[in-house]
């Protein structure tokens, strides 16, 4: 497992550095496929010192991510916070996603359905000029999954949508969370 720390507005000590590595190095023992482990901790001007340093933590399992973001006044008990709060997230998904997907993965393979290899991010020359509007432009390997596991792995983001290829209808859909807390389904159509 490879872990990534990162400060952003802060300079990491080392004794920083090797508390997160030994805290993250852990999670290990939790899911095993576990690939990469990225930790990004910040200090912000906040006006309440309870919410000065900023601990995000993403987790790399098999193409599934799974975040955790806590907020503390000190950096260690942050990321103490932070290891709590992915921790969790890692037996929600282990109880609710990964033993069930294994399941699955092994009939579609029985079945014959092919698996959609991951790609990587393209070089920065081979892109389009993005629009002044736009921000931010993000890419991701996009999985081939059932709306159920889609909900899952929404919930495991902290997303209020996902973007997904579902399995039921070889097309692209978008799961999005209503303002009453129920789920929607967007399933486009060629005009």
């Amino acid at each position: 497992m490879d872990i990534e720390i990162r400060g952003k507005k802060l300079q990491l000590s080392k004794a920083v550095e090797n508390y997160v590595t030994k805290k993250m190095s852990k999670l290990d023992h939790l899911l095993p496929s576990i690939v990469e482990t990225k930790v990004e901790i910040s200090k912000e001007k906040a006006k309440s010192p309870t919410n000065r340093y900023v601990v995000q933590v993403t987790v790399k399992s098999d193409g599934v991510l799974i975040r955790a973001e806590e907020r503390q006044a000190d950096v260690y008990a942050a990321i103490d916070a932070a290891d709590d709060v992915i921790r969790k997230q890692i037996e929600r998904f282990k109880g609710k996603y990964y033993l069930r997907n294994r399941r699955a993965a092994r009939h579609r393979k029985e079945m014959g359905v092919p698996v959609l290899p991951e790609t990587g991010v393209e070089p920065e020359e081979g892109r389009k000029r993005i629009p002044e509007v736009v921000v931010k432009a993000k890419r991701f390997p996009v999985k081939l999954m059932s709306v159920e596991e889609a909900s899952v792995q929404m919930e495991l983001l902290g997303h209020d949508f996902f973007i997904f290829l579902n399995a039921d209808n070889n097309s692209f859909n978008v799961l999005y969370r209503r303002k009453d807390g129920a789920y929607g389904l967007i399933e486009p159509e060629i005009a």
